[in-house]
């Protein structure tokens, strides 16, 4: 820590870090971003602390214009019984503050100090998304929820929704199936989820759209390690009442059904499978289960870049960047990051 940070100034002496929304590009110099990178973090100030420079290192090469974060776990700014405000940070205590000024630092420090940042943070250390866009590519409007309002933000912080000039950029979080019937957190709150996304992409078609995130699902076979596993997988016996709601949460019957529907009513591709025709299974991956225990070397595609048909031809790759049942490239989570390039949109002008 003391080699890759500052220390911690006296409250009050800390000059913040540049990622103001005043901070803005010359107009002159604004561009599309064509290069993307999706990561659960699995919590980010856990990563800043045991893991950044590793992943400093990594975004350098990989040099991506757009950053999309799930699973920040910061809670959102307000103090305790009063209202939130989830596109903020939480100072109001000396240890909130001091984990605020070690992420800042940490979004301040090269590579980093190119991006401008958005949060949607939940009340808690739980979930929560976070967006980081070049200051050259700067969107025209930024939401956080699925209805696209500015000042409302989605429950949890799941949601960032970016609109640049030729497409949008959709940031998510989705919530877990989990493994009952019976629960509020669990197959009907995935429901829901489901059908919000249904709504949007179709209700949302007038511009491309890019989707990234952990979509907490394995869509095929051919996205899980060990599909009879997955399929067969039970908590402590229970089993659901519909036959579609058993297995894995994520390779569910019904979460896959629900799945397909949004891709095909919103007229969307998987990027990923759609370079990569064939299994791979060491690196094909995106979520890998612990090392130790059951669930060694069974692992998941749950994390993507789903694109409108219209950007199919613009699509240059899409790649997995961890590998192996040991989590090479994880860095410290349990999901590797995801990238997807794009080709320069071909110019309409006379």
């Amino acid at each position: 820590m003391k080699r890759f940070f500052k220390p911690i100034e006296k409250e009050g002496s800390a000059k913040k870090p540049c990622l103001s929304p005043s901070d803005k590009p010359n107009d002159n110099d604004k561009k599309e971003p064509l290069k993307f990178l999706t990561w659960n973090a699995n919590s980010l100030l856990l990563r800043v602390k045991s893991n950044w420079p590793e992943f400093s290192d990594f975004l350098s090469k990989i040099d991506p214009d757009v950053i999309a974060i799930q699973e920040v776990r910061m809670p959102a700014a307000g103090s305790k019984g009063a209202p939130k405000n989830p596109g903020e940070l939480k100072d109001d205590t000396s240890t909130s503050r001091e984990e605020k000024q070690i992420l800042m630092r940490a979004l301040s420090s090269p590579p980093f100090g190119n991006y401008r940042v958005w949060w949607s943070l939940a009340d808690s250390k739980y979930a929560g998304t976070a967006l980081l866009v070049k200051k050259c590519c700067q969107p025209q409007k930024v939401s956080f929820s699925l209805a696209g309002t500015a000042s409302k933000h989605e429950q949890d912080g799941r949601v960032i929704l970016a609109e640049f000039e030729t497409f949008r950029l959709l940031n998510t979080y989705s919530p877990n199936n989990g493994w009952k019937e019976e629960e509020e957190n669990s197959f009907p709150r995935r429901r829901k989820w489901d059908k919000k996304l249904l709504e949007f992409v179709v209700q949302h078609s007038d511009k491309p759209l890019i989707w990234c995130g952990d979509l907490n699902v394995s869509h095929e076979d051919i996205d899980v390690s060990h599909p009879d596993f997955f399929s067969a997988a039970k908590l402590n016996g229970y089993i659901p009442p519909n036959k579609e709601d058993c297995g894995q949460p994520g390779f569910t019957v019904a979460e896959r059904k629900r799945f397909g529907s949004i891709l095909k009513e919103g007229r969307l591709i998987d990027a990923y499978r759609y370079l990569h025709k064939e299994k791979d299974m060491e690196g094909g991956f995106s979520w890998s289960g612990h090392p130790i225990g059951k669930y060694r070397g069974k692992r998941m595609r749950i994390d993507y870049f789903i694109v409108s048909e219209k950007l199919k031809d613009r699509v240059v790759a899409c790649e997995m960047h961890g590998q192996g049942i040991e989590l090479q490239g994880f860095y410290g989570s349990d999901h590797c990051p995801v990238s997807l390039e794009l080709s320069q949109a071909s110019s309409t002008a006379a």
